[in-house]
């Protein structure tokens, strides 16, 4: 159908709902109502003129509405055409969004990553973790949450979370572990302690030591406690739960109230605001624990997470840590 043709009948709607449009038919109706003219329409949206004559005419059959009215001389709007038109442009205008939206979903690093940190890790790799991203990742929204770890599981397997760095093994079901590296436990301890600055100290030492652990929740204080329980210290030595977190814990070693374990990661940053502690390192092999990037085994993003893991482990050896490749 041409623009000079004359107008086909259009049939009674029929009973019930019109008919769903195509997305092309509506491509064809709102390029006739942008430009009013057949031959422009069909040449903006690449199709031939026939082609999208025949597009509006079976939108305005499926619907059983006139919506252009055709003479030898120009095209109009018919009212209903006028109205529906606007509908039509905001419909392939949400498509063309969704698309997009699609297209940023399926490349790599953009988009919304929402990471889980424990409080034992956070304040010690994120500075490395954040100039990645902002270096390599200059399109990835990185959003942080810092909980410990049965909050972050819970928000992983919930879908709140897309990605956790915590420590591991955790042994949930569902969820695929990226090891990043493996780190020592130091000891910290008052400056005039026994074993303060040994770097040979044994794990049979934790057997009597006045331990200073941090609250119940902390997936480090259960690591502690498990060395604790390797070199056979018995369940009536002296341990003290009073610290939320690792800066309280070494103020209390400071003052002279035990000592404690810490991740070599967080020795510098911990040790370094006062000159009344010291550290001494175990004898090999040293208590350790191993730090991974944790995600759910079907998350659509497995290999951008895998490939974000190869990242950060690069950065991380600049860290007093064993890299796991």
């Amino acid at each position: 159908m041409s623009s000079g043709s004359a107008p086909a009948p259009i049939s009674p709607a029929s009973p019930g709902r019109p008919r769903q449009p195509s997305l092309a038919q509506l491509r064809a109706f709102a390029s006739v109502a942008e430009h009013l003219h057949f031959r422009d329409a069909a040449t903006a949206i690449g199709m031939s003129q026939p082609a999208l004559s025949s597009a509006v005419s079976a939108l305005e059959e499926s619907l059983g509405i006139r919506l252009v009215e055709r003479t030898t001389r120009k095209v109009l709007l018919s009212p209903a055409g006028e109205r529906l038109a606007v509908r039509a442009r905001a419909v392939l205008d949400a498509v063309g969004a969704f698309m997009e939206e699609a297209e940023a979903a399926r490349a790599p690093f953009t988009g919304v990553l929402r990471l889980g940190v424990i409080p034992t890790v956070a304040p010690y790799l994120l500075p490395t973790v954040l100039r990645l991203v902002h270096d390599a990742y200059p399109d990835l929204d990185l959003q942080v949450h810092e909980e410990q770890t049965s909050s972050l599981l819970d928000g992983l397997t919930q879908g709140r979370l897309d990605l956790l760095l915590l420590a591991v093994p955790l042994g949930v079901p569902g969820i695929t572990e990226l090891p990043l590296f493996d780190e020592d436990f130091v000891l910290v301890t008052p400056c005039d302690h026994w074993l303060a600055g040994r770097d040979d100290i044994p794990r049979e030492a934790l057997r009597e030591l006045d331990l200073l652990l941090l609250d119940e929740g902390h997936c480090l204080r259960d690591q502690a406690l498990d060395v604790c329980r390797e070199v056979g210290r018995s369940e009536g030595a002296p341990v003290t739960t009073s610290a939320a977190g690792l800066s309280t814990l070494v103020q209390l070693v400071g003052g002279g109230l035990g000592v404690t374990l810490l991740p070599r990661t967080a020795v510098r940053v911990e040790t370094g605001r006062s000159d009344r502690l010291a550290t001494g390192d175990f004898a090999d092999p040293a208590p350790s624990r191993r730090i991974a990037l944790a995600m759910r085994s079907s998350a659509a993003r497995q290999g951008e997470f895998s490939e974000f893991a190869d990242a950060l482990r690069v950065e991380l050896r600049k860290l007093p840590v064993r890299i796991v490749d």
